[in-house]
């Protein structure tokens, strides 16, 4: 494939999923794209009920798109929590583990 064929490729998945965030109900591949979770990754979160998901004919997997921002956005990092615990993890390392 050539390098042109790739960019519009590129751009064509770009706009599908610009497309995909301006529904409110999303299909399993637009969810996965929407989140940019693998496909198998996706499935085991719905299989152990760990991201919000529907099946109204109990077969097609569908989406909320607020719920899938809210599940994004859940267990916000802070900075200065990270760095502290990292600083705390080479200190333990640095002594042999003991605190």
């Amino acid at each position: 494939m050539s390098t042109i064929e790739n960019e519009i490729l590129q751009k064509l998945s770009a706009i599908e999923t610009m497309l995909a965030g301006q529904k409110s109900v999303l299909t399993f591949d637009e969810a996965a794209r929407y989140t940019g979770l693998s496909r198998s990754y996706l499935y085991k979160l719905t299989s152990t009920g760990k991201i919000p998901h529907y099946k109204p004919n109990g077969k097609m997997i569908y989406f909320d798109r607020l719920q899938l921002d809210e599940y994004l956005l859940k267990n916000q990092a802070k900075a200065e929590e990270i760095e502290n615990a990292a600083s705390t993890y080479v200190t333990l390392n640095e002594r042999g583990g003991q605190p």
